[in-house]
């Protein structure tokens, strides 16, 4: 069966089957967190081995996945703060334009770059308010694969083709939500790392940081971002698709929405209270899959009690 290019992408053929990720191996409790990285040296290894040419042949995470008929994946700071109630809806409904309103998510959202079964890929992420002024919000896959964990991760905040204005922040410490971390369940397809400081300053003091929001309900106007680069799209623009989202009503208990994002666009954000004026939101939710026999579709995890117990790890550490 043909795959198509999308940020994590179900065969047909898995529709009526449990919802598993190719690959997946049980892990321990403990096996929640990749290693840590700690020190130095280890810190510029990594920052030196993303080029500018390596991050723009990062191939989107999805296309590295073979097997067809399988299902593959795709395509949080402090208090929830709160953004104008008002919003504007000139960019509402949108399935997949650049953004061009400026704003907080233009420098809190950026490409997140790894090395997956040794080879280079990319999804996107988001900064988010944090005690440790250091945390992203990615999609679980983007962080951990077929039971292993990525190594050489980064978050390029506001990445432009090959430009990190911004710096590269390479990561202290991964991790998902415990029911990703065991099992690489779909419905919390949720990651998270708590990023390195760069040049004495921590990550939301140079780019700032978007609230979060957990146990939202559903069918809400939501804004999703990300970094799309399979075709028709390159990575090298933030993408963003808007509408009214609905509940799955097939496999999973995620947000739907109308989007053409493709593969690299996992883990970017999806936000509530979209305020267009200001690039801010509360972030509910991830880019995380799509069926290949509904297409034009985004799916994305409910922020529910699972997914703040696995921020508040994060944020904390």
């Amino acid at each position: 069966m043909r795959r198509r290019p999308h940020s994590a992408i179900f065969g047909l053929a898995a529709a009526t089957a449990a919802v598993l990720v190719t690959g997946a191996v049980p892990a321990s409790a403990a096996d929640t967190a990749s290693p840590t990285l700690s020190t130095l040296s280890a810190e510029q290894k990594v920052r030196n081995f993303w080029t500018p040419e390596r991050m723009r042949t990062a191939e989107p995470l999805d296309l590295l996945q073979a097997a067809p008929g399988k299902i593959r994946p795709a395509k949080a700071g402090g208090p929830t703060t709160s953004v104008p109630a008002t919003t504007s809806t000139k960019a509402f409904p949108q399935k997949g334009g650049a953004w061009t309103g400026g704003g907080a998510v233009v420098k809190t959202s950026g490409r997140v770059f790894f090395t997956y079964q040794g080879r280079t890929a990319s999804c996107s992420g988001n900064s988010v308010t944090s005690q440790n002024k250091s945390t992203v919000v990615t999609a679980g896959h983007c962080v951990k694969l077929d039971g292993a964990w990525h190594t050489n991760w980064v978050f390029v905040p506001a990445y432009n083709d090959g430009a990190t204005p911004y710096g590269t922040w390479t990561a202290a410490k991964t991790s998902a939500t415990d029911q990703w971390a065991a099992s690489e369940d779909m419905n919390y397809d949720v990651g998270l790392a708590v990023v390195n400081p760069l040049n004495g300053q921590k990550l939301s003091d140079v780019v700032g940081a978007q609230g979060l929001q957990f146990n939202g309900g559903y069918n809400k106007p939501m804004y999703a971002f990300g970094f799309p680069a399979a075709a028709p799209y390159d990575g090298k623009k933030l993408i963003y698709c808007s509408g009214n989202t609905t509940k799955d009503f097939l496999l999973t208990k995620d947000h739907s929405l109308a989007c053409d994002m493709t593969g690299g666009s996992s883990g970017g954000p999806w936000f509530n209270s979209f305020n267009e004026s200001t690039g801010t939101g509360l972030q509910a939710s991830v880019n995380s899959f799509g069926y290949t026999f509904l297409p034009g579709r985004m799916y994305g995890p409910y922020f529910g009690n699972e997914v703040k117990a696995a921020y508040d790890k994060a944020q904390a550490s």
